[in-house]
């Protein structure tokens, strides 16, 4: 079996001097779409093969050092009694790094639990923000630019963020999709995915479901392959990972960093974090750097260690695991009084005495763009650029996103109906709301009449089904909380714009907001007896599905900016009561406070409400309270109807005007004016409503891309 990338070269190993002829066919070019322009140590033979000389990728770091401010409460006693004060100390997480890592080569970054070993990774991975990180990263010798940094790179998360109802091959598959530009036919992309899962040793659990805490699915050590594979798929020159081995057993491990060492040879950086590997493992990695409380105490291969120990005054015994050695002897240093100054004293004046010159500075050197560019011809970095300008800036030359816009809204919602697909439990938990809703409705109002009592019937089931429509959204809250941290993966390195989810997102909600619009207004329009015929069926159906798409787009909006589902929960109950409250059903809007009126303009339910209300009664030949009708909502309703009669007869005489027993004296119009259903038309309610689904859509957007930064502060 070969674990061969089909999209990449070995490159030239960190053991090798010299440069490295490369002979790419020319289907390698043909498979990134390559441009006639080739950089200068490129040569054509005239067997049709592509000669390119190559210089390796090396990632420097300078004097990294990066702070935090803990907030700490001290208390002070007097003679009046205690008081506590809160004042800030700064903690140093990481104090002045240095160090480099080499294309071929696998740097682990080892210490105890709080060393600063995650937090290196995200300096090094630009995952803290400009300003706060101070030192410098490059790359061959250039400072390395964040945008430059997304394309070029990949991070792997310790937790394992993958769609459960995915299969593996599906997983791989979506991922290319995003990462592979569209200039790659399917089957090429289909050729990476089958190689890509050979390479990852995935080929049995390849139909495999991902599986979560509800559906059986792969293994501990295949979840975490398959989370590599995801993040490897467009051949990133850099790999980050955070502690990629944790909560595996020993041989899952071992695969895992096997699978790092075949992607390291073949180009790329690898730089991980560990917390305690294994002997075995130990002889993967090619360098290691030990921390304690952020400070660099080891820096060196793997072959050194005993060197520098035994200079050091504490030598390691010989049948005793190196690494647990070096980690007991950081530990107890630690807690010492005079801690590991000792030791990182040491170990600065070990890198001053090194006898071996610098690789560095014995290579000839070759620019960043140089680099990438001829990295590309051979088929790497295959999400970049295909031909990088040599008179342009490298940043846009390199192209932040592999797709254009309107493919990653493809691919988002294709991903999203398949989860959907394979997971109704939501949706069809909220359509069985909207029926049994509906039938109460549908039997508790049936058949209403056109009288003093039919118009209070009738404005209570507008109300509690206009509500109805915004709390039966509250199903989409768990859906981005459940999705979000895979959001903030995905979207850190460019793998989609965050406009890209926004619309594939609203789109995909649509045509299962209309079908459950249909269903609601099937059930109850008739039933109920509401007015309008099929006109007025049709309008009611659009409230509804107006009042579905806003009440959608507010609860969407909530889960950009709520992490927690119960607080989630919370907030949407709450805040859709209140909507309810200053909707006009309870209070109309002339008896609002004016310090509250706003709310009034704010609340979701007002507009569909009020629409709905113009739709049933806004035709003046109907009639709701005709005659003695008058009398139905007040005592006298109780007395005879000849008494009833005789009071119209006199009511006639004293107002001068004619009424009888079949005179309207309340109309449509009417219930709207005494209702204060006069400021807005029917239409209007209807395109605010729509309007403000728009907006929280819009909201939404600002709330990913102000709060998924995934970056230290």
């Amino acid at each position: 079996m070969s674990f061969d990338l089909p999209f990449s070269c070995p490159r030239s190993g960190p053991k090798s001097m010299e440069l490295l002829n490369h002979h790419v066919s020319p289907s390698h070019g043909e498979l990134v779409d390559d441009a006639n322009t080739l950089p200068n140590d490129v040569v054509h033979h005239q067997d049709g093969s592509i000669q390119i000389r190559s210089f390796p990728f090396v990632l420097s770091f300078s004097n990294l050092t990066y702070s935090v401010k803990v907030p700490r409460k001290i208390s002070f006693s007097n003679s009046l009694g205690g008081s506590k004060v809160e004042v800030s100390n700064t903690k140093v997480l990481l104090d002045d790094i240095s160090g480099e890592a080499r294309e071929g080569e696998i740097m682990g970054v080892l210490g105890a639990s709080g060393s600063g070993k995650s937090t290196l990774i995200d300096a090094l991975a630009n995952r803290i923000a400009k300003g706060s990180l101070k030192g410098a990263v490059t790359m061959n010798g250039e400072v390395l630019e964040s945008e430059l940094s997304k394309v070029i790179s990949a991070y792997v998360m310790q937790d394992d963020l993958l769609f459960p109802m995915l299969t593996v091959e599906e997983t791989l598959m979506f991922s290319a999709e995003f990462r592979l530009p569209r200039t790659l036919s399917k089957l090429k992309k289909r050729e990476r995915v089958q190689a890509l899962i050979d390479q990852l040793g995935l080929r049995n659990a390849a139909k495999t479901f991902i599986g979560d805490e509800g559906h059986r699915g792969v293994s501990g050590g295949e979840r975490r392959r398959v989370s590599i594979g995801i993040d490897i798929i467009h051949d990133p020159i850099v790999l980050f990972l955070d502690e990629p081995t944790s909560g595996l057993d020993s041989t899952s491990a071992l695969m895992v960093v096997k699978v790092l060492q075949r992607i390291a040879q073949s180009g790329s950086i690898v730089i991980m974090s560990i917390h305690q590997p294994s002997y075995r493992i130990m002889n993967l990695l090619d360098k290691l750097i030990f921390l304690s409380r952020g400070q660099m105490v080891f820096s060196d291969t793997p072959s050194k260690l005993p060197d520098f120990f035994s200079e050091f005054g504490n030598p390691i015994p010989e049948n005793e695991d190196r690494i647990e050695f070096v980690l007991d002897v950081i530990r107890e240093l630690e807690i010492s009084g005079t801690g590991t100054k000792t030791l990182i004293d040491f170990n600065k004046s070990w890198a001053r005495n090194k006898t071996h010159p610098s690789r560095s500075t014995q290579e000839p050197k070759q620019s960043l763009k140089d680099a990438i560019r001829a990295s590309i011809l051979r088929g790497k970095l295959v999400s970049g650029a295909t031909n990088i300008d040599p008179h342009s800036n490298l940043s846009s030359s390199v192209r932040g996103f592999a797709n254009p816009f309107w493919v990653e809204v493809l691919v988002i919602a294709k991903r999203s109906m398949l989860n959907s697909w394979r997971s109704p439990e939501l949706y069809s938990i909220r359509l069985g709301a909207i029926i049994v809703t509906g039938i109460i409705l549908a039997t508790m109002y049936r058949n209403l009449d056109n009288s003093p009592r039919g118009i209070h019937e009738r404005l209570g089931f507008f109300a509690f089904a206009m509500t109805t429509m915004f709390y039966t959204c509250a199903e989409a809250i768990p859906v981005f909380l459940q999705e979000r941290y895979i959001f903030m993966r995905e979207t850190a390195y460019n793998t989609y714009r965050r406009s890209s989810y926004v619309i594939s997102h609203s789109i995909m909600s649509i045509p299962s907001l209309i079908f459950l619009s249909v269903v609601f207004a099937v059930i109850t329009f008739w039933s109920v007896g509401l007015s309008g015929g099929s006109a007025g069926f049709f309008t009611f159906l659009l409230f509804i599905f107006a009042s579905f798409w806003a009440g959608s787009s507010f609860v969407t909006f909530l889960s950009g900016i709520v992490a927690h589902v119960m607080l989630g929960y919370t907030v949407v109950v709450a805040v859709l009561a209140y909507f309810l409250l200053f909707s006009g059903f309870f209070i109309t809007r002339d008896r609002i406070p004016k310090y509250w009126l706003w709310f009034h303009y704010l609340s979701l339910v007002k507009y569909p409400y009020q629409g709905v209300l113009q739709n049933e009664f806004g035709d003046p030949t109907t009639c709701f309270v005709r005659g003695t009708q008058i009398f139905d909502n007040s005592p006298l309703g109780m007395i005879p109807e000849a008494m009833k009669v005789k009071l119209l007869k006199s009511m006639s005489q004293t107002l001068g005007v004619k009424i009888t027993s079949s005179t309207c004296l309340t109309n449509g119009p009417d219930i709207l004016k005494q209702q204060g259903v006069v400021d807005i038309s029917k239409w209007g309610c209807f395109w605010v409503t729509i309007a403000l689904g728009f907006f929280f859509r819009i909201l939404f957007y600002f709330a990913l891309l102000l709060g998924s930064k995934n970056k230290r502060r």
